[in-house]
């Protein structure tokens, strides 16, 4: 793990958004050893998960002659084992410009779709609307982490039947840093749900989600700000997050400046 950043130019910030998810992708791919590979140029993680960013590449050095190899396995690896479409990362401050030629010939598109954001956790907008009623806990045992996966899929708008493969998937995460997950309870009802994650010397905010009833209070903004200020109180200086359309502005009143877009490279292979 690298040691916290405390660089705030855009650069650095911009580097420091693609490095946490980076992190969290070798993190992540520890849920299925079976399925995870590394080696000095690529790591290569499939997860139960059937979600593009739950299984692909990170490329760690710019392409040469010999990758293609490695691409031509990779496809028949996840077609193998039926995966319907998965992406690949550059990791920074690589360009991902540079992986192009090679993951276009083999029918790669291309994907910058998502904003990625950062913010100071010093200057932290925490002067939210306080929800009547909420009550934010951090999830600490198996029972509290189904609890966790059923809100998440839900409020994702996921297939039912991912929720016990998320379930499974995390559970083998571990409930130990660098990753924590919190749960929304308003009324004594779960409802919301939000993951930090310690990478790349900065603190990820992930899997941010609130169920379709609940929306519109604040739960989101309350959800969110949570894992920053225990991250903040860790001696973190930086939050980072890859944001939704529905989540953009909510991450700007708390502060969050959108600084890149997330660039990746994606094949179906069904």
């Amino acid at each position: 793990m690298l040691p916290i950043q405390a660089d705030l130019t855009d650069e650095a910030l911009i580097t420091a958004i693609r490095a946490n998810l980076c992190d969290f992708y070798r993190h992540l791919g520890s849920n299925n050893p079976a399925g995870y590979f590394a080696n000095e140029r690529f790591i290569r993680w499939h997860t139960i998960v059937p979600h593009p960013w739950f299984n692909g590449v990170l490329s760690l050095q710019p392409p040469t002659k010999e990758d293609d190899a490695f691409i031509r396995e990779t496809i028949q690896y996840f077609h193998k084992n039926d995966v319907g479409v998965f992406t690949w990362w550059v990791e920074p401050p690589m360009p991902a410009a540079e992986w192009e030629p090679p993951l276009i010939h083999h029918g790669f598109g291309f994907s910058d779709d998502t904003p990625g954001m950062a913010v100071d956790l010093h200057t932290l907008n925490e002067s939210v609307q306080e929800v009547d009623g909420l009550e934010i806990r951090s999830v600490e045992d198996e029972e509290s982490l189904r609890t966790w996966s059923h809100v998440f899929t839900n409020g994702y708008g996921l297939p039912e039947n991912w929720e016990p493969m998320i379930h499974e998937g995390w559970l083998n995460l571990g409930l130990d840093l660098p990753m924590r997950n919190y749960i929304g309870y308003l009324n004594g009802k779960p409802v919301s749900t939000s993951c930090l994650f310690l990478g790349g010397g900065v603190a990820g905010v992930y899997s941010v989600s609130t169920l379709s009833e609940a929306r519109g209070k604040g739960i989101g903004a309350a959800i969110t700000l949570k894992p920053l200020q225990d991250a903040r109180a860790m001696g973190y200086r930086v939050g980072t997050l890859q944001s939704s359309d529905m989540g953009f502005n909510i991450y700007k009143k708390l502060g969050f400046r959108h600084l890149c877009q997330i660039e990746n490279f994606y094949l179906s292979i069904k």
